[in-house]
């Protein structure tokens, strides 16, 4: 299976077929001057971000591992309680307040969300009479894509801002499903900002509030939040996005989620972040823990690679050896990963102040599972050429890497894109034959020309070399 980019998710790398998961002795802690050693790489040699916090916590105790300074022009050194955007780990609270409002029977996760909608301000998709529910949402199976059609901005780098629920509203009215909900995983923000908004009618309450008096007050998670304290903007990390052509990282913008902020808007940090670890592995008695239950207990085939399956917004993966549960936030400007070994009772945090490709997701899976590797791969700068139109015309066409993965390249005007889910990614030449990615450290070679067009694509990354075969 072929380790691809897409800008919502990392898809990281095949482990093969999945067998239940069996009781087994807890994976090997890292050593703290491992992890520093990974650290310093992601820095100084890939330059991921100008400072990486890895946070561990089980039975002993909390770890803090952390490397890097919080900007370019900060100094001041990353530590526990530095402030992160978190992005799509916002999706685990607002599932947290799902399951705790169906742990007290002030919901049913099986409940259709139109039942908490107003009838007179929008008509939710059905197929084929087929209802949308919370758990259909809280799973991504629910149909809906993972943006909606009527974005208002027309800034790139901060898509969703404006975003109202009206606009919300009106676009789930005049949306049709694709196919019946429950029925296959497709990755949703819509689908989460539309929890949110249900949840906060049947309650009375804005989201925002929700997440306060059901999840972070009861945690202890001060530093948990969409708006930010005065104390918190100190504490703030600067993000950056990352250059791949020139390997330089420059200022991003904050995203403003609008009426999608219970899918990507909280800000938190890593001690924070380690308090939610300690509830869910059940390390201290707390008042979430039938809601933390149920969060990973109710699953459906899918999820963001290397995931076997998708609980209530947690990636699961099973091997032979244990079980993982995961999520990852990609926002604009931060790269951050949460993980916990219920069976081993060990949590990981990976923060990073940079928008990427790679980001920490290695880093956190090798801490719960060493099989799975750490990237060491040092990314080189590339310069873009410019190549005619008849030259990128031999490239265009789909090439297979196998059974579940294809990738179909196309013409774009002057340059190649690559189509690979909802997104078109760029490709930028840098040879005749040879094309980068500026959005992830990925490369393509195409090989094995015979009358004048190739036969196979090689997909660079991570170190790593894969073939794809030209099916068109």
């Amino acid at each position: 299976m072929i380790k691809l980019f897409v800008p919502a998710v990392l898809l990281l790398l095949s482990l093969g077929s999945a067998a239940a998961a069996e009781q087994v002795s807890p994976a090997p802690a890292a050593a703290d001057a491992e992890i520093l050693q990974w650290l310093k790489l992601r820095v100084d040699k890939q330059y991921q971000a100008t400072g990486v916090v890895v946070g561990i916590v089980d039975p002993s105790g909390e770890r803090i591992v952390t490397y890097g300074r919080l900007g370019l022009s900060d100094t001041r050194a990353m530590n526990a309680d530095t402030v992160f955007d978190v992005g799509s780990i916002t999706k685990i609270v607002t599932s947290l307040v799902l399951a705790d409002m169906a742990a007290h029977g002030e919901i049913s996760l099986d409940d259709p969300v139109m039942k908490y909608l107003p009838a007179a301000s929008v008509t939710m998709p059905k197929y084929d009479g087929r209802e949308i529910t919370f758990a259909d949402l809280a799973t991504h199976t629910s149909g809906l894509p993972l943006r909606p059609a009527n974005l208002r901005s027309t800034d790139p780098d901060n898509k969703y801002a404006g975003y109202s629920l009206d606009d919300l509203y009106a676009f789930l009215s005049n949306y049709k499903l694709p196919y019946a909900p429950g029925s296959r995983y497709e990755y949703s923000n819509v689908g989460y900002g539309l929890i949110g908004a249900a949840l906060s009618r049947r309650a009375g309450a804005s989201w925002a509030e929700l997440v306060r008096t059901r999840i972070t007050s009861v945690l202890g998670m001060s530093d948990t939040r969409a708006d930010l304290t005065g104390d918190m903007k100190h504490r703030m990390a600067t993000g950056y996005a990352l250059d791949l052509a020139s390997l330089t990282l420059t200022p991003a913008k904050h995203w403003d989620m609008g009426a999608l902020e219970s899918a990507g808007a909280l800000r938190s940090t890593p001690h924070d972040l380690m308090k939610l670890l300690a509830a869910a592995l059940d390390l201290k008695p707390s008042p979430l823990k039938q809601a933390f239950d149920l969060t990973l207990s109710t699953r459906r085939p899918g999820g963001m690679q290397p995931a076997t399956e998708i609980a209530l917004g947690w990636n699961i993966l099973r091997t032979d050896a244990r079980e993982i549960a995961w999520k990852n936030g990609n926002v604009g400007g931060f790269r951050t990963f949460v993980g916990l070994d219920r069976s081993a009772r060990r949590g990981v945090v990976a923060l990073a102040n940079a928008q990427t490709g790679n980001g920490v997701d290695d880093i956190g899976l090798h801490l719960l599972d060493p099989s799975i590797p750490v990237d060491m791969h040092v990314p080189r700068p590339h310069k873009e050429i410019a190549l005619a139109p008849a030259v990128l015309d031999r490239y265009v066409g789909r090439y297979r890497f196998s059974e579940t993965d294809t990738i179909t390249i196309e013409r774009d005007g002057d340059h190649l894109v690559c189509l690979l889910g909802p997104d078109k990614l760029p490709l930028f030449a840098e040879g005749e034959r040879d094309f980068f990615l500026k959005v992830a450290d990925i490369q393509l070679t195409f090989e094995a020309i015979v009358a004048g067009r190739p036969t196979k694509v090689i997909w660079h990354q991570g170190g790593e070399d894969q073939v794809g075969v030209r099916i068109d």
